[in-house]
């Protein structure tokens, strides 16, 4: 089977690579790019490990096509971090002890900055809600909670 030439745009730097047609988003940005920080846990979309937004839509790399990303924005972990450092949320991740082993924490960091761009002020049923696509098995999740509301409060007081 021959090779699509895909041209994207991830974490904000145009980007090219050839996908089989079959392949997935996911081992697309792991094998062609080299951005490892999404994970493959179960490779049906159940466990969110490999959440990415895909034109600000939150989505499981694992479900969508390589070249379903022709002419598209993705944005991965790697690109949440800037050049003044880590994004609030990362920060509110270590602070509030909110992550153990780090496998899911790449999955839930981008899954809280989607409902953070969506929804900057959401109560802690719309985080748990907004989070229950990406599963944990080691931190349980009221540190994972309390870090997004933190991050939340402090990213709309810098923005007011």
């Amino acid at each position: 089977m021959s090779k699509i030439h895909v041209t994207t745009t991830v974490n904000g730097d145009p980007v090219e690579f050839l996908a089989d047609p079959r392949e997935t988003l996911l081992d697309c940005l792991r094998d062609h790019l080299g951005l490892t920080g999404s994970k493959e846990g179960c490779g049906t979309g159940d466990c969110g490990a490999c959440s990415v937004t895909l034109d600000d839509r939150l989505v499981c790399s694992c479900l969508v096509l390589g070249v379903e990303a022709e002419g598209r924005r993705v944005d991965t972990i790697e690109g949440m971090a800037d050049a003044d450092g880590l994004h609030p949320l990362q920060r509110k991740f270590i602070e509030h002890a909110a992550l153990q082993c780090g496998f899911c924490t790449p999955g839930l960091l981008v899954a809280a900055k989607a409902l953070l761009v969506q929804n900057p002020d959401p109560t802690e049923e719309e985080v748990r809600y907004g989070l229950a696509g990406n599963l944990c098995r080691c931190t349980g999740y009221d540190k994972i909670v309390r870090a997004v509301m933190d991050a939340a409060a402090e990213m709309r007081q810098e923005a007011a």
